[in-house]
């Protein structure tokens, strides 16, 4: 498979759409990307200087006339500028000034810092200095691992970048812009909702705003390496015994071709030279001695030392096979099943989008003791802290972006965002072994627009990245028979089918399960990706009590009586690990603002519900690999 040079292809990172104003507040017109930036892979395992801590910030209220002007273009004057009003004389500001601003710490959520942004869904101005030595024969970028969900960047007042997408990074070149000394950066934060969005206008969960993760200035050589595969080689049939060919490119950005890559693998016995071609991508094929493949039993990761020219860098890598064969999912050639759980990138405890070391501890910690080895990080990219957690500690992951319900699947340009978060997505993961699933939606409608823009989207992932298998998280079809049918043509598109259904909750009573039979017209590996019910924890009654905790088990007990009849089951991911804020539940002393169908409160309180499926993944009795 041939991958472009950066400036071909992933240069994804990028504001998506002109913006005009209407209904007195700027809204997205649909037109044509263009590339505006490099998108560097890797950078965690690169030596940076940390810009994490405390920004100045700035709020704007509709209509946002400081970040758009009044045909809807992004101006570069105003806030941007970054200049401080003058009492005495001289030319007069916009009436603003970051110097004497109040502060928020970066990375984090404007909502959950200051109470009266707790609801506030619009633009933030942050700034912050940094003082900045030039090398000569070196580039340097401003990156951002996320912020939700347009930004525009300045440095000096010069803009640098544009992106749209709340959960994935982008970087910002500064070289030209920045000087020596103190220089200053302006990030303007939108997360205004729109229509032709992605997500869309509504969905199920809290829409944090802001820098939601970790800053870095990152300074490389003229030419260096953006982005690298080191894979197991995925050949037609896979051979436990023959698994020991690694596969893969790197490539080096601006390199003139002929330019050597230097790829060492010490515990494998791998050390070669290979060189780029015309597009500064450096093919190759290399056996390695004696390799143990990755698995959540042998977590095994490999030290993996790139470098070309001046630049270099180390990831650690785990090697192994994901497949399908009918209805079984094969790791390095075995049947698995997974026992999983759903969760949302909600920081345990303290609340806010999770993006700490000690958010991921607490969040593995509950995996741990829940029994899981696999994960379904809905419905968005998650921090990378969450992959390469679950790489040492041998979790499998779910990996999507977050196309969820009412999006406009008749429109190209929309089509063309989910595209660039797609390879977003797959450009920065596809070296942790932890990922096993690509999914490319949830709960779509079912209709024609929708299945030919899922399908396009699926098999761009596949082309992409043909190591991994692809999935979706379909809805419906209606559980009120005792024969369900499932013949949604999405999953000929897919290699992993995903089922959400609701039985016990929103549809029937939980008893009805035990006489539930499913049909899927696909012979493939099925998932039930959603299923459980609501209970706030401390809330006890019966097993017939709505928002108990017996019910809510309840409900475990019969989805488990149900789904251990259905051949095909290869997977569960219950809804949810964790109790998660959602701006839609709004039943007071119930909910207060939270979807509580975690197995534990936010406070991470073990419910009943938990311990029934602890049981289940213990005993390994619902499902089986074969």
């Amino acid at each position: 498979m041939h991958v472009p040079s950066l400036s071909q292809y992933v240069r994804q990172s990028r504001l998506t759409a002109v913006l005009v104003l209407t209904l007195s507040f700027a809204a997205p017109l649909l037109v044509a990307q263009k590339p505006l930036q490099t998108l560097l892979v890797g950078v965690d395992q690169r030596k940076t200087e940390s810009l994490n801590g405390d920004w100045h910030y700035l709020v704007e209220q509709p209509p946002f006339r400081e970040l758009y002007d009044n045909a809807g273009q992004i101006r570069d004057s105003g806030y941007a500028r970054n200049t401080h009003p003058n009492i005495s004389s001289g030319p007069h500001n916009s009436e603003y000034d970051f110097a004497t601003a109040p502060t928020l710490k970066v990375p984090g959520d404007w909502n959950t810092q200051e109470p009266t942004l707790f609801r506030f869904e619009g633009v933030v101005w942050y700034q912050r200095d940094f003082v900045y030595t030039p090398k000569a024969g070196t580039r340097s970028f401003l990156h951002i691992g996320a912020a939700n969900y347009r930004s525009v960047a300045w440095v000096n007042g010069t803009r640098v970048c544009e992106h749209e997408g709340g959960f994935t990074p982008f970087d910002c070149e500064i070289t030209s812009a920045a000087h020596a000394g103190t220089n200053a950066v302006v990030i303007a934060v939108d997360s205004t909702r729109h229509q032709d969005d992605i997500p869309s206008v509504s969905y199920d969960w809290f829409n944090y705003g802001g820098i939601t993760r970790d800053v870095s200035l990152v300074t490389v050589p003229e030419h260096f390496i953006d982005d690298y595969d080191v894979h197991l080689k995925h050949d037609a049939t896979f051979s436990a015994k023959d698994a020991h060919t690694l596969t893969g490119y790197v490539h080096v950005q601006d390199a003139p071709a002929g330019t050597k890559v230097h790829l060492n693998i010490p515990e494998a016995g791998v050390n070669t030279i290979v060189s780029t071609d015309s597009q500064g991508r450096a093919d190759f094929s290399v056996d390695a001695k004696s390799l143990t493949l990755w698995s959540p039993e042998s977590p095994r990761l490999y030290r993996v030392e790139l470098s070309a020219g001046q630049d270099a860098l180390t990831d650690r890598i785990g090697f192994r096979d994901i497949r399908v064969d009918g209805t079984k999912i094969l790791l390095n050639g075995k049947p698995v099943f997974l026992q999983g759980i759903n969760m949302h990138a909600e920081a345990p405890v303290r609340g806010g989008r999770a993006n700490t070391d000690e958010d991921v501890n607490n969040i593995f910690s509950m995996l741990h003791d829940l029994n899981a080895n696999f994960v379904r990080l809905c419905h968005y990219p998650h921090d990378e802290r969450m992959e390469r957690r679950a790489d040492r500690d041998g979790i499998m992951i779910w990996s999507e972006i977050p196309l969820w319900q009412r999006i406009s699947f008749d429109k190209e340009p929309v089509y063309s965002k989910a595209e660039a978060m797609l390879h977003e997505m797959i450009r920065r993961d596809r070296n942790k072994a932890s990922v096993i699933f690509w999914s490319v939606s949830n709960e779509t409608p079912r209709n024609p627009a929708r299945t030919e823009f899922l399908t396009r989207l699926a098999n761009e992932a596949r082309k992409t990245d043909p190591t991994r298998l692809i999935t979706s998280a379909l809805i419906g079809p209606k559980v009120d028979k005792p024969q369900i049918l499932q013949d949604d043509p999405l999953m000929a598109a897919l290699d992993v089918v995903g089922q959400n259904e609701y039985i016990g909750w929103y549809e029937g009573q939980a008893e009805e399960a035990d006489e539930k039979t499913w049909t899927f017209t696909a012979n493939k590996p099925i998932i039930f990706s959603e299923f459980g019910a609501e209970a706030k924890f401390g809330n006890h009654g019966t097993a017939k009590d709505r928002w108990t905790e017996e019910q809510e088990a309840n409900v475990y007990e019969h989805q488990f009586n149900m789904l251990r009849k259905i051949p095909a089951v290869r997977g569960l991911t219950p809804w949810v690990l964790m109790d998660f804020r959602s701006t839609t539940r709004n039943i007071p002393r119930l909910q207060d603002g939270y979807n509580r169908k975690g197995l534990f409160s936010e406070k991470m309180e073990k419910k009943k519900a938990f311990y029934v499926v602890q049981k289940a993944y213990k005993e390994h009795s619902v499902g089986k690999p074969e």
